[in-house]
C-alpha cells in the first residue's frame, strides 16, 4: 500500500470533490508506482466509497537516444564538432559516428566532401535537433518537425491510462474491509465490529478425510480416564503368548475347559516357547500339582509341554502376570496398571460375542486391600465412563477369590455383562515373590460392550465386518464421557 495514500485521497476529495487524473495525483505527491495507487483505488471502489472513470492519453516522450541528444547534442552535431580543420576520411566518419549522423550533417550542409575528406562547410552552426527536443512540449504533434524526430527515433508516442476519481455512494460511511480474520480479533472479539471481504460466517466445506472408528474414540476416552486416576499403561504388543503366562501363572489348571481347542486358538508354528525361569517354573509346578502356601493345589499331574504351548492370548491378564512378576523381582511398590488391547477366543459369534475383541485390564497392587476397595474403584471408574447403572454378581474364577461379574444396563438389550473382577489368589501371587500382605485387585472389561451402551447398538457386529455402516462411522459423535462428576 502507498504511504499516506488514504489520507491524501480523502483530504483531496473533501476539498475539490473530484480528482481529474490519478497520474497527476501521483506526480504531485511523489508516488512512483501508479499501478499500486490504482490497486488501492479499486479497493475503495469495491466498497462504493469512490467511483473510477478510466481514461487514456497520448504523449510524446524522448527515447533513450533522444535523452542522450538533449544531454550531449544530436548525433550530427557531435560528428560536426569532431571534424578537424584538415578533415577526416569518409570511411572514418561513418565508422565513428554512423551513417545516419553523416547523412544528416551533410543534408544540413554542415559538412562537405573535398578530395575524399570530410570537412566543415560552415562555422558557428546551431544544433537545431537538440533545440527541438528541448522544446518538445511546444511542438505541433502532427508537424513536420515531430515526424522527422520520430523517423530519427529520438521521440516516441506513448499511450498512458489513468482514472478520474469521484465520491461514491458510501463515501461518508467509509470503512475498509478486512482480508484476514486474525488471532487478535478473536481474542478481543473486535471481529464483531469489522467487515470482511469474505463470508466469515460460512461453515465451509467439510474436507475429505478419514474418520475415527467408534471403538477408537471410546478407547481413547478409557485411556484418558485411567491416566487421570493414576494408572500406568502396560506394554501389550505381544498377541502371541505361551500357556504358562496366559494360564499356569494365574493358577488356572491345565484341564480347565478354557484351555481346550474349542475356546483357545493354538499356534502351529512356532508351537512352543519357554521364557520363564526354572525357579519360578518349579514354584508354579508345585502349587498346581502338590499345593503350597497353605493351599492344597489342584492335585493333578502338571505337564511342562502344556505350559509351553503357544496361543493367541485369551486375555490381557497374561500381561498383568508378567508385570506383577517383574514388580516382585525388582522390589515391591504399590502400583496401578492398565491396558487396552486385543484378545482372541474361539467363540461362536452372536450379538454380544466376537472371536477377536478388546479387553480393558486394570490391576491395583497394594497392602491389605479388599473387595470393598475393588467395588469403590469400580464405582468411580464407571461413573467417569458415564455408566452409573451397574450391578455386581458373585462369580467363580480359578485365579481370583472373591470374584465378581460386572453388569451394565443397555437401553434395549437390558442387563449385559461388562467384565469380570476379583482379588488374585495367593497361589498366583506368592510364587512370584510378592510379600504375603500384598493384595492385588484386578478386572477385565470388554471395550465393545460399553461402546454398545454409549452408542445404543443392538449388536456388537454393527461395528465390525460386513454389517458395518460406513455412514455411521462418519456421523457418530465423539462420545466424550461426562467429566462433571462429583
Amino acid at each position: 500500500m502507498v504511504a499516506n495514500f488514504d489520507q491524501v485521497l480523502f483530504e483531496t476529495l473533501d476539498k475539490d470533490g473530484v480528482i481529474e487524473s490519478s497520474r497527476q495525483m501521483c506526480q504531485a505527491n511523489g508516488w512512483d508506482d501508479h499501478q499500486a495507487v490504482v490497486g488501492d483505488l479499486k479497493s475503495w471502489e469495491s466498497m462504493n466509497v469512490v467511483t473510477l472513470e478510466f481514461k487514456e492519453s497520448s504523449s510524446l516522450n524522448l527515447t533513450e537516444n533522444g535523452e542522450s541528444a538533449v544531454k550531449n547534442g544530436s548525433p550530427e552535431f557531435i560528428l560536426y564538432s569532431a571534424v578537424p580543420a584538415e578533415g577526416i576520411s569518409v570511411k572514418e566518419a561513418n565508422e565513428k559516428f554512423g551513417a545516419t549522423a553523416f547523412g544528416s550533417a551533410k543534408g544540413k550542409q554542415w559538412i562537405v566532401i573535398d578530395k575524399g575528406l570530410v570537412k566543415r562547410k560552415q562555422d558557428g552552426i546551431e544544433d537545431t535537433t537538440k533545440n527541438l527536443l528541448v522544446n518538445l512540449a511546444n511542438l505541433d504533434p502532427k508537424g513536420e518537425d515531430i515526424k522527422a524526430l520520430r523517423r530519427a527515433k529520438l521521440v516516441e508516442e506513448k499511450t498512458l491510462s489513468y482514472c478520474k476519481i469521484s465520491k461514491g455512494e458510501k463515501y461518508n460511511i467509509r470503512k475498509k474491509e478486512c482480508s484476514d480474520l486474525t488471532a487478535d480479533m478473536l481474542k478481543t472479539e473486535s471481529w464483531k465490529d469489522e467487515t470482511f471481504k469474505f463470508n466469515h460466517l460460512a461453515l465451509g466445506e467439510i474436507p475429505s478425510s478419514g474418520f475415527r472408528h467408534p471403538l477408537s474414540k471410546v478407547k481413547a476416552e478409557f485411556k484418558q480416564i485411567f491416566i487421570e486416576m493414576g494408572f500406568e499403561e502396560m506394554p501389550t504388543a505381544n498377541f502371541v503368548e505361551n500357556s504358562f503366562w496366559n494360564f499356569d501363572a494365574l493358577f488356572q489348571p491345565q484341564q480347565h475347559p478354557a484351555r481346550d481347542a474349542h475356546d483357545t486358538f493354538f499356534l502351529k508354528d512356532p508351537a512352543t516357547s519357554h521364557d520363564f525361569t526354572d525357579d519360578y517354573l518349579a514354584k508354579v509346578h508345585k502349587v498346581h500339582q502338590e499345593g503350597d502356601y497353605n493351599s492344597l493345589g489342584w492335585r493333578y499331574d502338571w505337564k511342562l509341554e502344556e505350559a509351553e504351548k503357544n496361543i493367541l492370548r485369551t486375555h490381557t491378564t497374561a500381561v498383568s502376570s508378567r508385570m506383577l512378576y517383574k514388580l516382585a523381582q525388582t522390589g515391591f511398590k504399590p502400583k496401578k496398571y492398565f491396558s487396552i488391547d486385543r484378545v482372541f477366543r474361539n467363540e461362536t459369534l452372536d450379538a454380544t460375542h466376537l472371536a477377536e475383541f478388546h479387553q480393558v485390564e486394570g490391576v491395583i497392587a497394594d497392602v491389605d486391600i479388599s473387595l470393598s476397595h475393588l467395588i469403590g474403584i469400580f464405582t468411580e471408574f464407571f461413573k467417569r465412563l458415564g455408566i452409573t447403572d451397574i450391578s455386581f454378581k458373585p462369580a467363580y474364577n480359578p485365579y481370583t477369590e472373591p470374584s465378581m461379574e460386572i453388569f451394565g444396563k443397555h437401553p434395549k438389550l437390558g442387563r449385559i455383562e461388562l467384565g469380570n473382577s476379583g482379588l488374585f489368589r495367593p497361589e498366583m501371587l506368592l510364587p512370584m515373590g510378592l510379600p504375603p500382605n500384598v493384595r492385588v485387585a484386578a478386572w477385565g472389561l470388554s471395550l465393545e460392550r460399553p461402546t454398545m451402551i454409549k452408542y445404543e447398538l443392538n449388536s456388537i457386529r454393527s461395528i465390525f465386518g460386513n454389517d458395518l455402516n460406513i455412514n455411521s462411522i462418519k456421523s457418530n459423535p465423539i462420545c466424550m464421557f461426562p467429566t462433571d462428576f462429583e
